[in-house]
């Protein structure tokens, strides 16, 4: 996959230092291994925050997984907006939110750009929008949001977390 992913999008190099500093795949592989299932990756760490090029990725990888033989899971992840008070978390995470619920990947980069929401991982949920979209996705679930106020009672300094769910038609 990542061989047909690198023929597909010539933007992509193998670097194993972009991994180095970067700790999504880490996060995300323990959940992804509790199915005990046989499972392959292939991380993708995007340093860029073009919107041409992460559509173009995003179109790379629904052609990808349009054409693969066994099911897929994409998986973009990121923290919300960081360290700001709650409340104005919730209002910058809710204008992000909102975005990727309509599946709509520019609207999401806009936004985050315009409003300066310290969303670590918008470039990924852009290309994972696209990707869906193009997979015909029409589609997305908030399953759950919340801060780290939530937890630590501390509203003044925090980040936002959401899980969000974007069904495609099996291919």
């Amino acid at each position: 996959m990542a061989a047909a992913l690198k023929q597909r999008c010539p933007l992509l190099q193998e670097d194993s230092t972009a991994h180095r500093n970067e700790h999504a795949a880490e996060v995300e592989l323990p959940f992804l291994q509790m199915r005990q299932v046989k499972l392959s990756f292939v991380p993708i760490a995007i340093g860029t925050s073009s919107l041409p090029e992460l559509e173009q990725l995003g179109n790379a990888i629904a052609e990808v997984v349009a054409a693969w033989k066994e099911p897929v899971l994409i998986v973009a992840s990121s923290d919300m907006n960081h360290y700001e008070s709650d409340a104005v978390t919730r209002v910058k995470d809710d204008l992000a939110i909102e975005p990727i619920l309509r599946l709509d990947a520019r609207a999401l980069h806009e936004v985050v750009t315009r409003e300066h929401i310290s969303m670590c991982g918008y470039g990924p949920a852009t290309a994972m929008l696209t990707a869906a979209k193009k997979l015909g996705g029409v589609s997305a679930e908030l399953i759950k949001y919340a801060t780290s106020g939530d937890v630590s009672g501390d509203r003044d300094l925090v980040v936002g977390y959401a899980g969000i769910i974007v069904p495609v038609p099996a291919h």
